[in-house]
């Protein structure tokens, strides 16, 4: 009996102690977000060569985005991140209910990133802003339009993937933590779900500049 109260269920058997366990979590889960920058930087890599090659035609191409709406879905994501710091710090000293509810407002504030991107592709795909579509600005002679929404849709439409992937890991942390499967004794999964979403965050930081302010 004393040797299963020393060991408490959510440490798995292959670690010494609850602290050995969260920090190899994190070193597993930088070492996955490593991965993902290095994803991203190949296309952050083909936007810096393309806009060196065809600095007129970017700042041409790019006035057919929607900075408002990619200023808003900045703002909402911003706003997310800090929802989602709060959620951790709520489990952090055992406020579950708080904790629940700012997991929750964080997945509503992507759902609604997520609507704002729709509406915006919507009005692309009616304008024929799209790559490979050699009729959008057909009196356009400084390089090819289409090699700007082909950045953009890559890039833009792999963020997307991230935020809707990062919307199941959050869903799930909020079931976890309604059961009462985290305390301040033990959080590190929302800990961890909070890094790869502060991440999500982040590249987009980077893409609202690159692609919509283009100067």
């Amino acid at each position: 009996m004393a040797q299963a109260a020393d060991h408490p269920a959510y440490l798995q058997h292959h670690f010494t102690d609850a602290e050995q366990q969260r920090e190899s979590s994190k070193l597993g889960m930088w070492l996955f977000l490593t991965t993902e920058i290095l994803l991203f930087g190949g296309l952050f890599c083909a936007y810096a060569i393309y806009r060196a090659w065809f600095p007129e035609m970017f700042h041409e191409v790019h006035k057919a985005l929607n900075v408002t709406m990619g200023a808003v879905n900045t703002v909402v994501l911003i706003t997310s991140s800090v929802t989602v710091a709060l959620a951790i710090r709520s489990i952090q000293v055992n406020k579950r209910g708080q904790s629940v509810a700012y997991l929750a407002a964080t997945i509503l504030l992507a759902g609604v990133f997520l609507v704002i991107k729709y509406f915006e592709y919507s009005h692309k795909f009616h304008e024929g802003t799209l790559p490979g579509n050699f009729y959008f600005y057909p009196d356009f002679t400084i390089g090819n339009p289409h090699i700007f929404f082909g950045i953009y849709f890559a890039m833009t439409g792999l963020h997307g993937l991230h935020v809707v992937i990062g919307m199941i890991v959050l869903t799930w942390l909020l079931i976890r933590t309604r059961r009462g499967d985290f305390s301040s004794e033990y959080y590190t999964p929302v800990e961890m779900g909070g890094l790869y979403w502060h991440l999500v965050d982040l590249i987009w930081i980077y893409l609202f500049p690159l692609l919509y302010l283009i100067g």
